[in-house]
């Protein structure tokens, strides 16, 4: 993903900050990544969680909110997004910690390595000051000794990186590998472990995509790829790298809060599924009821209802906002005097229209769908928020909206949030847990 530069990154000064502590010994983490994207960490990623299925919890670098849903299907557990241009390098660190109860943890990184640095999150950022030991993915087709010099730019580049181990990918024999490590066991010794290699043109990749809708087969095909892709990896010396001493965070590095007694539904299915897991546990935390609404399968949002959350998906597809009617007419008659809070699709679906497909109506705004992207990456909003933005939808003729969206601090900016009286929609992805404002304008609490 993209991102935009963070003052708040920056500026943080750990040392002025009193943190209680608990030591937590015997525990295993591992960063993946790579020199860009397309490079294999997502597939060396895949096969590890299902290998370690039973005991793994996934983390993904930076804010992207589909890798985390897959990485869920793989394991069978919630993946949690660690951000440092959202939340501060204290409060990701918590957050960590906080989801961090498995015997495994697997961070899947963002682009390069070292990307995102200028924007406050990379893999490199985050990997560090966690202290976890990163693992790259090189692609070693079509060279050998020319991997050995990228590999120590990369290591060079910033002498305080966690880089522990590589793992080649694509590539065509053993004889092949065995040149590759020859040359880095020369160059670099005993800094680096050579794991092992991944064989180029795997079968399960050619035979099945693998996407967000796991059934049988796909599981079945997910082994297959997870046996493919280890096979020539030494997992017993991946797991020694992968152990780690922390001290376990004990303060509570956001605003404090007292549950409310009041309930908020929370809408949440294949067309509304772009929700940050914190985001959900945050509100549960906050709430004395919570009310998970599957608005595909046209349930009603209850009367005693405070609020509704309506997080990002993909409304704007064909057939995935039909059938809707009762939770449309509940919606309707929520918003009319009590809260709502939309991001992205829910947004859209507040609505007129997305081009021709007709939405709920409550806020007056027409949108089109464009074959280029409206916006991408790291975002500044007006209303003191920052958060991430990803559609091709725009407003048409877009009426004065609340809230502008800039990806500097110092620009103008554009509309990407509308507000009628007690309902709100905007385009950017936010955590709740460090702006808790939120909760106080939006939500009603």
């Amino acid at each position: 993903m993209f991102f935009v530069a963070s003052k708040i990154f920056h500026s943080m000064i750990l040392s002025k900050i009193t943190i209680k502590k608990d030591k937590r010994e015997n525990l295993k983490a591992l960063c993946i990544s790579a020199i860009a994207s397309n490079q294999g960490k997502t597939i060396l990623c895949t096969a590890l969680l299902y290998h370690y299925k039973k005991s793994v919890r996934a983390f993904k670098i930076g804010p992207d909110y589909i890798d985390p849903q897959f990485h869920e299907k793989v394991c069978g557990r919630e993946s949690i997004n660690l951000d440092t241009f959202m939340m501060s390098q204290e409060q990701v660190n918590w957050m960590f910690d906080k989801y961090n109860d498995q015997e495994m943890a697997i961070l899947e990184g963002v682009m390069g390595f070292y990307d995102g640095m200028d924007k406050g999150c990379s893999a490199y950022q985050v990997s560090t000051f966690l202290q976890i030991p990163t693992l790259l993915v090189l692609d070693g087709s079509g060279s050998y000794i020319t991997i050995s010099a990228v590999l120590k730019g990369l290591k060079s580049y910033k002498n305080d990186n966690t880089i522990k181990a590589i793992v080649l990918n694509k590539l065509s024999s053993k004889m092949h590998y065995e040149l590759i490590k020859k040359q880095i066991l020369k160059d670099f010794a005993d800094e680096i472990c050579v794991l092992g290699w991944i064989k180029k043109d795997l079968q399960s990749l050619g035979s099945t995509h693998l996407g967000l809708d796991l059934n049988e087969a796909k599981k079945e095909a997910l082994e297959t790829l997870s046996k493919e892709v280890l096979e020539n990896i030494n997992l017993d010396a991946l797991e020694k790298i992968t152990t780690i001493q922390r001290e376990k965070t004990q303060n509570y590095p956001f605003e404090k809060f007292k549950k409310i007694e009041k309930k908020i539904a929370i809408v949440k299915d294949e067309n509304f599924s772009f929700l940050y897991h914190d985001n959900l546990v945050f509100l549960q935390e906050i709430f004395k009821e919570v009310e998970i609404i599957n608005a595909k399968e046209d349930e009603s949002i209850s009367e005693n209802t405070h609020a509704v959350f309506i997080p990002g998906g993909y409304i704007e597809v064909d057939e995935s906002y039909k059938k809707m009617s009762k939770f449309k007419n509940s919606l309707i008659k929520h918003a009319q005097d009590k809260h709502v809070y939309a991001e992205c699709a829910g947004l859209l679906y507040l609505s007129n229209k997305i081009d021709d497909k007709k939405m709920s109506g409550i806020l007056d705004i027409d949108f089109e769908l464009k074959e280029k992207r409206s916006r991408l990456g790291y975002y500044y909003a007006s209303n003191g928020l920052k958060g991430h933005a990803f559609h091709y939808t725009s407003a048409l003729n877009p009426p004065k909206g609340v809230d502008l969206l800039s990806k500097n601090q110092s620009d103008i900016g554009s509309y990407g949030a509308w507000r009628d009286k007690k309902v709100y929609g905007t385009y950017l992805h936010v955590f709740f847990r460090n702006n808790m404002h939120i909760l106080k304008e939006y939500f009603g609490i």
